[in-house]
């Protein structure tokens, strides 16, 4: 019984696979849908935010900076210097250096700094177009950090660039730097005035006066360019910067255009300018107070403003108009000092409170054979005594 239906449940299970297989192989193919045609969709441009709608003073200054570049662009130019030095056995070696500079005349003058020219052996003085010529130093100051340097340019055309009055420039006016930064030609900075009146050091140790700072970026290689006003005018011959890194940093010094209108006629004339001279040493009254303490264990009376004179040349300008130095010696860190002599308060009334800014006040305000009033503290009181001022050996 039970073989039986074991045999009907087989039958069964193979009726039943039989018939699946029919259904499955007769079951019509699924249909196939025809793929929709892709359309790529590009995302719209986004429109810029305008932080302020354009403003016709700022065209305007644009403008007007591409119009100070596009007058006197060809007046400045790339000044490249060979100099000689030498090693420790002496034997030569050349160096290379560049500059900036600026044509002053039609005869071929060009202005740039001393020390982009100190111990030149050939110079080779370079136009925006490409020209070149040899240049030759007609006369140079190391004090104003000033050079003439003069090419023969034949028919070449130059257009030299109008000197503007440094007196009435003003904190926040715009200004145009063109030179040679890192030797590349023709750069075009834009900034301010930052400051007036700076006093500055001179390549020989003195003081210049009366420089400009401004944050237009000046590098090496703009040294002697001419720093501008929005009218094309030369207010200042770039001359130093102030950075750690030799690079710009936002503080930038020029030489004044008015020291120019001053010094380079002489250089071209003279081949030197001609310095005021007091003959005296000075030593400033504010470092001494920060000694104070020792000058008086020492016994030493030391005025409490103004300049102190450490010495008197003899046979010089302050000599003859009876200025006093130092009667006797303090030693302070700083080395032996003498005290005991006048202090130098103002001069033609003006107040003056370093040697820095003494020097600087002569070096602007007066010239040799001139006559000043010094006014002095001596013992306590104030005298004025005039000394008609000498040239600086």
């Amino acid at each position: 019984m039970m073989r039986k239906l074991y045999v009907l449940v087989s039958v069964l299970l193979l009726l039943a696979t039989s018939f699946g297989c029919l259904a499955l192989q007769t079951l019509p193919p699924p249909a196939v849908t025809p793929q929709a045609e892709v359309t790529v969709v590009t995302p719209p441009t986004p429109t810029p935010w305008i932080v302020a709608p354009p403003d016709a003073a700022i065209i305007e200054l644009e403008t007007q900076v591409e119009a100070v570049y596009t007058a006197v662009g060809d007046a400045v130019v790339n000044i490249a210097v060979t100099s000689i030095g030498y090693d420790y056995f002496f034997n030569p070696l050349p160096s290379e250096g560049s500059g900036s500079g600026f044509v002053y005349d039609a005869q071929g003058y060009i202005v740039t700094n001393y020390h982009v020219i100190e111990n030149a052996q050939e110079i080779q003085v370079t136009f925006a177009d490409g020209a070149t010529f040899t240049g030759t130093v007609i006369g140079s100051d190391s004090t104003y950090d000033l050079a003439v340097i003069k090419i023969d340019a034949g028919d070449y055309p130059l257009r030299p660039i109008p000197l503007g009055d440094s007196d009435v420039i003003r904190v926040g006016q715009f200004v145009v730097a063109i030179g040679n930064p890192f030797g590349l030609g023709q750069t075009v900075t834009f900034g301010v005035i930052s400051s007036l009146e700076r006093v500055i050091e001179s390549p020989d140790g003195r003081y210049i006066g009366e420089a400009i700072q401004t944050d237009a970026a000046i590098n090496p290689g703009n040294s002697g360019g001419p720093l501008l006003d929005l009218e094309g005018r030369v207010i200042g011959v770039n001359a130093q910067i102030v950075s750690p890194s030799q690079a710009n940093a936002g503080i930038g010094f020029a030489i004044p255009a008015n020291a120019v209108k001053r010094v380079v006629p002489e250089l071209i004339s003279e081949g030197r300018y001609r310095h005021p001279w007091m003959g005296v040493r000075f030593f400033p009254v504010s470092l001494s107070q920060q000694l104070a303490a020792s000058f008086t264990e020492l016994g030493a009376e030391v005025p409490d403003r103004g300049v102190l004179i450490l010495g008197v040349e003899p046979d010089m300008p302050a000599a003859k108009a009876g200025l006093r130095g130092g009667n006797r010696s303090v030693n302070t860190p700083y080395g032996t000092i003498m005290v005991g002599g006048d202090a130098i308060l103002a001069i033609d009334g003006v107040a003056v409170a370093s040697p820095s800014k003494l020097i600087a006040y002569l070096e602007t305000y007066t010239r040799p054979g001139e006559t000043i009033q010094v006014t002095v503290l001596r013992d306590n009181e104030e005298i004025t005594l005039p000394v008609t001022l000498g040239e600086r050996p």
